[in-house]
């Protein structure tokens, strides 16, 4: 459900088919009085994947740009020296390029691209300089994520297959059909039509090609890696290259589509041996990293069966006894990504933490945690070194991803990609206020403050929801819902941490399951009533706005804020929960949340949850709404966005929907992006200025 994805996981499998056929540059973008405008916003360039070489030399990385002329991005692979200096573009192609990983030793970097001739995503090759590029893979399906294995005889790699229950006799002799025949539940997923599943393939590598691959899953109708967005970190090779571990979700249909028991699998590639090690284990479990000495397994575990945004545990196995142990047990917060200290003896992570994403470190025997690096961040990709140095990648509201170090004496800056940009852009500040709760507590808050913000003036407001619904309101850099363009505009933002966000506590994040309605809502109430009491705020000229379960919260408080918004805007957002109930596709997601189905009338939390559906109070509707939605959205219909949009109208408001025939649950495309700022802008500044 969530709406916010902070930074694009180019290393993961990706099944999106390329299809500019032009190079595209960084784009030279005009700057207007320090005005962060729609235009200079697409113009950031994105980093990802800092990897360092095994050296320790060198950092590879890559670098996405976005062409609002030809309507499309692309992702070129750069280095750099491990302190930062000298820059080198190593590739120029009119397809993105990602997966970065190094091999031979550090004479060689793979990667994924299309390739021309065969006309799907293949795995290169090139030195470190760039030259010598090499297509190391024919596979006929494609490539969608990889990795080597340790002495790199071996390969896994994800390549799409048919699914396994078409029948050809129904479908024989037409060729122009467009018919889909469904018999069983989940059979769309996130924003396409489930025509094929991912399956791991492990193939001999001979230095130079990629060859003799064999279906570890064959038979099987089941994904790995899991849509939509699993990827090359569903894999998880042993050090001595002789077994691998691999995530999947064992189950279809109406099984798949009710749970989240993913479980590890062990393939021993000797005997060709499947084994489960997370059996039992009912929540997601993902990431598997083994230990430098392949004596312990560390994956990232959910307990609770249907509760995906469960606290995520740090577990460790002992790969000989097969004990298992969450490191993380008496620490209620919960990392979001990790990686083994090269002395195996401690794990460093990145998670959520009142607010924010810090650096922690944990020491395997004892779990005792430090923090490494923290302040209004948040860190993301991290990679311990040998040397004790730490390469991650960390944003905030106010600046996109930059590569930086993390060593005992502090932070280091490593890149400052969008320096020309960011240095002409006038100033915004960010304060964290504590907003007090109705039941007591203290919420953190975020406050954005405009340019040449003077307090003794009056400034409209914007309330922003989260999606998720438990999705954090850290630090995040956001290509739609962005802080800093929001306040370029003349805005004040206030993004509240309310319940149900990760960061504050299990008690905190779980306490919306089931409670829709509720506290939440409440929570979102204080904040208003906090910014709109600010003498710098005009209290008559304040805006709800949010995406997903962002979207439903604007739609409830479309029917019980009592005066206090004059404007709303809301993305993809739930506004019939029955309907809802029976429309998405990963059906375990409403079945906990809501509560169970709308017709179970003996179920006291679901029909107190169907009760507070936004639909039922279009009666109190008062303030003007902009809807927008993506009609290749599946996991929230745009039908959601339609019926509230016909609500508004119907009831006699001012409304206006801006609808996207070719965009999903976000919106991707450079020109659509564009165009929604702008509606957005419009919108707001009719009924705000």
């Amino acid at each position: 459900m969530s709406s916010v994805l902070v930074t694009a996981a180019v290393c993961s499998c990706s099944h999106e088919k390329p299809s500019q056929d032009v190079i595209i540059e960084a784009p030279e973008v005009e700057i207007v009085d320090g005005m962060l405008t729609p235009e200079v916003l697409e113009a950031f360039g994105r980093v990802g994947e800092a990897i360092p070489s095994p050296d320790g030399k060198t950092i590879i990385f890559t670098l996405t740009y976005e062409s609002i002329e030809q309507n499309s991005g692309n992702s070129e692979i750069y280095s750099m020296n491990i302190d930062g200096s000298d820059i080198k573009r190593l590739s120029t192609t009119s397809s993105s390029e990602g997966n970065l990983r190094w091999i031979d030793n550090g004479s060689r970097i793979a990667f994924l691209c299309k390739d021309g001739e065969l006309g799907n995503v293949q795995i290169f090759a090139c030195a470190p300089d760039g030259s010598q590029r090499t297509r190391l893979s024919s596979v006929e399906n494609g490539v969608e994520c990889f990795e080597f294995s340790p002495d790199q005889t071996k390969i896994v790699f994800g390549s799409p297959i048919k699914p396994f229950d078409k029948d050809s006799a129904l479908f024989a002799g037409l060729p122009n059909t467009t018919g889909r025949l469904v018999n069983d539940l989940m059979y769309k997923h996130w924003d396409e039509w489930v025509s094929e599943i991912p399956h791991p393939f492990v193939a001999d590598f001979n230095g130079n090609v990629v060859q003799n691959p064999v279906d570890i899953m064959k038979g099987e109708p089941f994904e790995c890696p899991m849509r939509p967005f699993g990827g090359a970190e569903s894999f998880a090779w042993s050090p001595d290259s002789k077994k691998l571990v691999y995530v999947s979700r064992k189950l279809k249909g109406a099984d798949y589509a009710f749970s989240t028991d993913s479980n590890l699998y062990l393939y021993d590639l000797e005997d060709n041996s499947t084994q489960c090690l997370t059996e039992g284990m009912l929540g997601y479990d993902t990431d598997p990293i083994f230990s430098p000495d392949g004596s312990t397994l560390a994956w990232l575990s959910m307990e609770t069966p249907k509760y995906e945004s469960d606290k995520k545990r740090l577990m460790l196995m002992d790969m000989k006894t097969r004990t298992k142990r969450d490191l993380t047990e008496k620490w209620d917060y919960w990392p979001e990504g990790f990686a083994w200290a090269p002395d195996g003896k401690s794990i460093v992570f990145n998670g959520y933490y009142e607010g924010t994403m810090p650096v922690f470190r944990i020491n395997t025997s004892d779990a005792h945690i430090d923090t490494l690096a923290d302040g209004m961040w948040d860190y993301v990709g991290v990679k311990p070194m040998a040397d004790g140095r730490i390469i991650a990648m960390r944003h905030n509201m106010l600046r996109p991803n930059d590569i930086i170090e993390i060593t005992s004496g502090g932070v280091k800056e490593l890149t400052d990609i969008n320096h020309d940009i960011l240095d002409r852009l006038a100033d915004v500040k960010v304060e964290k206020r504590l907003v007090p709760t109705t039941d007591g507590k203290q919420m953190t808050c975020w406050v954005v403050l405009p340019p040449n913000f003077d307090e003794k003036k009056q400034y409209p407001a914007i309330v922003y929801c989260q999606g998720g619904p438990q999705q954090a309101v850290s630090q995040f850099w956001s290509y739609r819902w962005n802080f800093r363009i929001m306040a370029a505009n003349g805005y004040v933002v206030i993004a509240p941490n309310r319940r149900g966000l990760p960061g504050f506590g299990t008690e905190w994040n779980r306490q919306i399951s089931g409670d829709y309605g509720g506290q939440n809502m409440r929570d979102y109430l204080s904040a208003t009533d906090y910014i709109a009491s600010q003498p710098f705020v005009n209290a008559k000229k304040i805006a709800a706005i949010g995406a997903s379960y962002g979207g439903f919260s604007v739609y409830w408080l479309a029917g019980h804020h009592e005066g206090r918004f004059a404007a709303l805007v809301a993305h993809a957002g739930i506004f019939n929960i029955e309907a809802q109930y029976l429309e998405t596709e990963e059906m375990w997601f409403a079945d906990f949340d809501l509560g169970g189905p709308y017709w179970d009338k003996s179920n006291a939390v679901a029909q107190r949850t169907y009760a507070t559906s936004p639909h039922r109070f279009v009666n109190n509707w008062t303030s003007p709404i902009l809807v927008t939605v993506g009609e290749l959205d599946y996991r929230i219909l745009a039908s959601q966005g339609m019926m509230a949009f016909n609500a508004a109208k119907m009831h006699g408001l001012e409304a206006e929907m801006l609808v996207f025939p070719d965009e999903n649950h976000w919106i991707l495309k450079p020109q659509n992006a564009v165009l929604w700022q702008r509606v957005f802008f419009n919108f707001l500044d009719k009924y705000l200025k």
